[in-house]
Formats: structure tokens, sequence, C-alpha cells
């Protein structure tokens, strides 16, 4: 087992997400300390010490297990990547020549407060995959306690205050392990374990009143953020959203603890997998429109930067001096060109294959059921939305045919809701039956049964007010109306 300096270049890519998961809700906007959603922070793949974990319902590892299929003498690399808390404290000058804490200082430009800002972390291995047999590897890591400060000057150059950080002590270890598999194909679950083993034990605040420690005090010994990178370099990784049909058995064995792994780097390869803390499809990408990370995946670029280009000074101020990544932001919503703003208004990818320059080719195969409302092919010289198509959707009228049969409004179907793709309130319909209210068409060419379930109380309601449940068409078993 070594430990590489740099990862391979084949992890660029797949880094990019990886960044976005590292500092997802890292200062959520409006990118000030004072915020009330600012002052719980991290709380995605946080591997808090296992002394304090288990009474406030934390956890202190998380586990990968993932299929691949090796060639040779394969090479596996491994990146894990963290953020490690170290606590900000202002302190400001006195005329004595020493330092006092304060809540606040002020410089022309910003408001400097105490936070806490994160420093990522990387622990890099390489080994070879027949290494992993049996107990497999383990490799300790350990990041020591440490303190330094900066000077706070004002306009002029003279020291005002300082700013002093403190980082703890944090220790963990990562585990990797790999078992072969029975079967035609050689393929071998692949292991990995990332620990959070700091020895910390918490101890009550000291009277009058005796006070546990809290969140605040584990966060600083925890692994925050934490993911791995996985990479070989000769042979795939199966995925696990997705296996091929005789590997499903095998990868639902698969126990991921906290942390889900998918194929990662560019589409179409399988030798780089992100096992995340937050649940990603296989080779999730950056859109190409963001211009720079805002550290708040929930909402849409276009609406933070409009609505941090509209804080006020004082506001801005008070962002900038809380951490240099929201100094950035708020540099970012200022200085951002309309045009440029004007991209992030929103895009449609789907449709650009189906407009594309082949859209109008004789050769393409139209529809041939000659059903009313069969899918139509969108031509990009009649825009999808226009109403001077003359095959524009019609809910009420259009019929499908499912299982052979032609389903439209009125029509009586079976609920098989699918386990992939469902949300989970719809499997408690598994089996009931339901009457379509509609067929509906997306822009991507989708199909959708609007319906209302039999014997539902609240059917009218749901009819007056359009409110449905929808499934698509393989959800569903047509049944003789009644």
């Amino acid at each position: 087992m070594t430990t590489t300096a740099a990862t391979d270049s084949r992890f660029a890519i797949a880094r990019q997400v990886a960044d976005a998961v590292l500092f997802e809700g890292y200062v959520l906007y409006p990118y000030r300390a004072s915020a009330a959603k600012n002052r719980l922070r991290w709380q995605f793949g946080v591997l808090v010490p296992p002394a304090w974990g288990p009474a406030h319902g934390e956890h202190a590892h998380q586990q990968t297990e993932i299929l691949m299929e090796p060639k040779g003498g394969a090479q596996l690399a491994v990146e894990l990547r963290f953020l490690h808390a170290q606590r900000r404290t202002v302190q400001q000058a006195l005329p004595d020549g020493t330092f006092e804490d304060v809540a606040e200082l002020h410089l022309a430009d910003r408001v400097l407060v105490p936070w806490d800002e994160g420093t990522e972390e990387r622990v890099e291995l390489s080994a070879g995959v027949a290494e992993l047999a049996g107990d497999g590897l383990v490799l300790p890591f350990r990041r020591p306690a440490r303190e330094s400060t900066e000077p706070v000057l004002d306009a002029d150059g003279r020291p005002i205050g300082r700013l002093v950080r403190r980082t703890e002590e944090v220790e963990g270890v990562v585990r990797l392990s790999a078992t072969e598999l029975e079967g035609a194909y050689r393929v071998l679950k692949l292991t990995a374990v990332v620990e959070n083993t700091s020895p910390w034990t918490p101890t009550p605040t000291p009277t009058p009143t005796p006070t546990p420690p809290g969140r605040d005090e584990a966060l600083p010994r925890s692994l925050v953020a934490a993911h791995l990178l996985l990479g070989l370099d000769s042979g795939s990784f199966l995925s696990m959203t997705d296996p091929p049909e005789w590997a499903r058995a095998a990868v639902a064995t698969c126990a991921n603890r906290h942390t889900w792994p998918v194929l990662a780097g560019e589409p179409g390869r399988a030798d780089v997998v992100l096992s995340s803390p937050i649940i990603l499809e296989d080779h999730p990408a950056i859109a190409p429109e963001s211009l720079g990370a805002m550290y708040d995946a929930t909402e849409i670029d276009e609406i933070l930067a409009l609505r941090t280009a509209a804080l006020t000074d004082r506001e801005k101020r008070e962002a900038r001096g809380t951490d240099a990544r929201a100094a950035a932001v708020i540099e970012l919503a200022d200085t951002m060109p309309p045009q440029v703003l004007e991209r992030l208004h929103g895009a449609v990818r789907a449709l650009r294959e189906i407009t594309g320059p082949d859209a109008n080719r004789p050769d393409r195969p139209e529809p041939a059921t000659g059903l009313p409302g069969e899918q139509a092919v969108f031509r990009p010289d009649t825009p999808w939305w226009d109403p001077a198509r003359d095959d524009t959707a019609d809910p009420a009228r259009d019929r499908i045919l499912v299982d052979g049969a032609p389903v439209g409004v009125g029509s009586r179907v079976l609920l098989r809701p699918g386990l992939r793709r469902t949300d989970a309130q719809d499997l408690f319909l598994q089996g009931m039956a339901a009457r379509v209210e509609a067929v509906l068409h997306d822009v991507d060419g989708g199909v959708h049964l609007a319906v209302t379930v039999e014997g539902d109380p609240g059917a009218d309601i749901r009819r007056e007010q359009g409110r449905f449940l929808y499934f698509q068409p393989d959800e569903v078993t047509p049944l003789e109306d009644a």
C-alpha cells in the first residue's frame, strides 16, 4: 500500500461534483453568520467522535459497498475528502498591547465576526486490488490540533485587532477490503469504511449548572462532508442504480450506510466512483451555465444571484466578513454581466436531441399506432408549444396503448408503482384500482396518466381542483370497465 501525492487525472471531472458535495450548505443565503440558517451548519456526511454520536443520533462511520470488475493487476486509487472545522474568534487590540475577544470588528469593506471555517483535508492511497483480499487494508490518519493568528489592519495599515484560529485534533481510519463473488463473471464486492476514531470524550462544563457538550463542541473533532473518490486503472465498476440484469441480485446484497456510490467522471466511463452522503445519479455534472459555487444546491443560481445582488451594503459587509467564500459569492453577484445572468434563466437540454439537424430526416420513424394523441416527433419549424401545430395534445381525448389496450379518460387501470422512480407514498397504492382522468404528454416525449383512486372519498375534490396522482403507462395494467 502506498499513499499518493497527487490523485490520478481521471478524478478531475468527478472532483468538480465532489467539490459541490464538500461545500454543500457551507454558508447559505444571505451569507451572513448572523442569519438563523447559518447557525446550524453542516448536515451532510458529518462523522462525529464515537463517544458523542450515539447519544445524539449521529454516526461516526460511513460504509460504501459497490461491485467492480478489475482486470489483471488492477490498482485502486482512493481519495477521502472532508472538511476540518476551525474555530475563528475576533479580537480587538487594546492600548496596552493585549487583545480581547469581541463580537464584531468593523472595517471599511467588511464586518468581521466569530465563525467556524472549514479547511479541506484529503487522505489519498493507491493499492493493488489483490491486496484487498481477506482482511484488506487499514489506513489510519490524524490531523493535529493547531492555532494561528492573522493580524487585522485598518485602511492606513495600522493593526486594530487579530483573528485567532484554533483547530482541534481529529483522527480516523479508512478500511478497504474486497471479496470475489460466485458467478459466471469475475466480480468483486469492494467495501470501503471511513470511521472517526477520535478519542475525545465529552465532559460537562463545570458547576454551578453542568451542561453536556453539544454539537458545536463535537464539530471541530468531526469529519465534515466526508466522501470518497474511487478509481480503477484497469477495469470498471458496476452501476448501483442501473446494474446489468445478471448483477442485480449481487447489487442487492451491497450495504451502503450513510453514503451512496455513483459512477462519476465522463459519461460512458465506469472507472471512477463518487460515494457521496448526498444521493446523486450516475455521472452527475455541474451545469455549464453556473459561474461559481454558491454553496446552496437547493436553490437556483439565478435566484441566488439576484437576491444576493439586492442585499443592503451593510448586509454585504457582514457577508464579506463572515467567510472568504461568502465574500466571493458577493463579488460574483455584484460583477455578473447581464448577458451572463441571462444564461442562468434556464436551459432545455432534452429538446436539443429531438430538434437537432436530423429531426426532419425523411427516414425518421413516425408513430405507427394511429391512435389519437399518439406521441409526435417534435420538429424545429413549429415549436411544441405553438397552438398552430396539428398534433397538439388533448388530455381529455388522447388515448395510448397499454398492454395492447387503448387507455384514456374514463379507463379503469390497476396501479403497479415502479420501485425505482416512484414517490414512496405511491407504494401504498400497489394493486389498487384507479380511473384515468387525463393523458398528458411532456416536452421530452414522455406520457403520464393522471388518475384518481377508486373508493377515495376525496376523488370529487381532486377532480374539481385538478389535483391528481400521476403514473407512467408501464406502471398500470388496464382493467375492464365496470
